[in-house]
This record gives structure tokens, sequence and C-alpha cells, in this order.
């Protein structure tokens, strides 16, 4: 039986990561996409629009969020980690803006910021001190303890179960 050579090109392994949503194929780039500023500093994640060949990423930095440290006419520089053994390393990569959108990483962290700024300043005129939960996350905590009412909602009491006694049915 012949088996067929392994392929080990540039977009191998890439049917499904590349292909688009149903009724979404072609190239129907909006202009409002092409329009967002993107600035040195911002957070965006790469997605490859497989209807623009031109600036592909390659398939390791597809859905991976990075850094812009460039921006040209067409196409921007994005700073990504990528994992290489036992370390991490900051690769510098240019990609067409049609391969990358502005983040959403970042969104919560920076209006938790204002919040906390916001509390700070009417604390601050108030001349109050700000409890350590008004500026700081908190994890999940545990649910507070209730008793169980002994009726049910049809009115009855509930019905203890025992196990039978063994019987030998021989």
């Amino acid at each position: 039986l012949a088996k067929m050579p392994h392929s080990f090109g540039y977009r191998a392994r890439t049917r499904d990561m590349y292909s688009q949503s149903f009724r979404k194929t072609g190239n129907n780039f909006p202009l409002s996409h092409m329009l967002e500023v993107l600035k040195v500093g911002d957070y965006v994640d790469i997605k490859a629009n497989a209807a623009v060949h031109k600036g592909m990423p390659h398939r390791f930095y597809h859905g991976r969020t990075g850094v812009v440290f460039d921006v040209t006419r067409r196409s921007i520089g994005v700073e990504v980690n990528k994992q290489v053994r036992n370390r991490i390393i900051k690769k510098r990569i240019h990609i067409r803006i049609e391969h990358a959108r502005k983040s959403r990483c970042r969104e919560d962290f920076l209006r938790r910021v204002q919040d906390v700024d916001t509390k700070k300043r009417d604390a601050k005129k108030s001349g109050t001190r700000l409890p350590m939960e008004d500026l700081k996350r908190l994890p999940g905590q545990p649910r507070a303890g209730y008793f169980v009412g002994v009726t049910s909602s049809t009115g009855k009491a509930p019905a203890a179960i025992a196990p039978l006694p063994f019987d030998d049915m021989l």
C-alpha cells in the first residue's frame, strides 16, 4: 500500500484553523476594521484571515495576543511570547492589519483602575480611609450557610429510608 508523502509546507495542518465560518467566506473585510487606529503599546489578537495571503502570520501565532511595537502603512509589528523548550522568547513579527484586531484583554483591568481612582479621589475629599476590599479584588468567598426546611413544597414531612433486612430466598 503506497502512502502519500508528508507535507511540511508553511500552511501545513491549517485546514480547520484558517477556515472561515459558514456564509462568511471570501474577502469580506470591513473598511471600518481597516480604519481602526492601532498605536505602539496596544494589545492585539492575531487571527489570520485566510482570504488575505499577504502578510499572513505563521500558524503558531494564530490566536495569540501580542503588543504592537511598530506601525507602518499597511502592517504592524507585534511582539509575541513563544515558549521554546525551557524558556520564553519574545518574537517580533510583522503582519498586515487584516490579520490583527484590537484585543479586549485589558478592558476590565483599565475599567477597574478607573473605578479605584475615582474611589480614592472621593475618599481623599471626604477624609476617610478606603477598606482594602474596595481597592483589590477578592477571590470568590464561600456562600453563607442556611438551614433547610423540614417540610417540602407539598407539605409532607420527609420519609425515613432504611435498608430491608436480608431474606434468604432459597
